[in-house]
């Protein structure tokens, strides 16, 4: 996957300073053809000014963004041809149904037909609805009216930020699916999130800020070290940690009172109680962990930690 062909998205060194706040700190991340992009961070951690600069919103201070090999600040128009893209700041007439909104947002978009606009409103699902007024939609219908307004021109690239914004379970369940089918579909979606859970479900690789600065970023499984963690329970723990810490197939160990977190695969447990029971060290408990992204992120950004 890693090849120049299919590179969709590219930062090199991108910053960004608004006066003395330094907003986003030489960022380089690269999104490939296909896969759904997590860009996950705290508020305030420059996630929407990465988006913008992406977008030719906001001019970076130093730095470059290329999307399809083009430099936004040189070809935008070229890029955005191929980009579709939902932001915070979406408005659409409220007196107007959904279908209405669209059709009016087509006449200042070229090469939008009416067949198109009845495609995009079957994508997200609000076929039968599409007579309603747009103010008596809920926030999911009109989020999901939002994301089939960045599809008209059929875009290769969408960028969301923050698409579940204040919606209820229901609703954020509906747009997770929408996009998971936009992913499946082989749109490249960059997903700008605080949402440990959302990227968790819907997202390929990941990237986590801190600060204007990615601290992180890989496939989404390796990161939570799915199916590597094995929780042991111990009679005399100070004992298993002096037998296990010097064994090389053993990744990590960190204990918790009478609890150790092992790093070791799953085919290494039977080993584990062989070398422990040699030294006379009984297990009370043994089962698989499985490390959640969420750990992971609060490692990372110290938004565990109490101010």
């Amino acid at each position: 996957m890693n090849n120049n062909g299919s590179l969709v998205v590219k930062t090199s060194n991108l910053t960004k300073h608004f006066g003395k706040t330094l907003a986003v700190d030489d960022l380089n991340i690269e999104v490939y053809r296909g896969e759904v992009f997590g860009f996950l961070g705290p508020n305030g951690s420059g996630k929407s000014t990465t988006l913008g600069m992406m977008l030719g919103l906001i001019t970076p201070t130093s730095g470059r963004v290329e999307l399809f090999g083009h430099d936004v600040q040189k070809e935008l128009p070229r890029i955005l041809e191929k980009t579709g893209a939902v932001t915070e700041s979406i408005g659409f007439y409220p007196y107007l149904s959904g279908k209405e909104n669209l059709e009016y947002i087509s006449k200042i978009t070229r090469g939008i037909n009416s067949s198109r606009i009845r495609e995009v409103l079957d994508l997200v699902e609000l076929s039968g609805r599409e007579n309603d007024k747009f103010s008596n939609y809920s926030l999911g219908m009109k989020q999901r009216l939002a994301i089939a307004c960045a599809l008209l021109n059929d875009p290769e690239f969408l960028l969301l930020d923050e698409p579940t914004n204040g919606l209820d379970p229901a609703g954020m369940k509906e747009i997770r699916q929408l996009i998971i089918k936009l992913g499946h579909e082989g749109k490249t979606i960059f997903l700008n999130s605080h949402l440990l859970h959302e990227i968790e479900q819907v997202c390929n690789r990941v990237a986590i800020l801190k600060k204007g600065r990615v601290v992180i970023q890989g496939l989404t499984d390796k990161l939570m070290n799915k199916g590597n963690v094995l929780q042991i329970r111990v009679t005399e723990p100070d004992k298993a940690m002096n037998a296990l810490q010097n064994v090389n197939w053993i990744d990590s160990i960190t204990r918790e009172e009478d609890k150790l977190l092992l790093g070791v695969k799953a085919d290494k447990y039977a080993e584990i109680s062989r070398i422990l029971a040699e030294e006379h060290v009984f297990l009370t408990e043994m089962k698989a962990a499985e490390n959640k992204l969420e750990d992971y992120f609060l490692k990372m950004t110290d938004e565990g930690k109490n101010a």
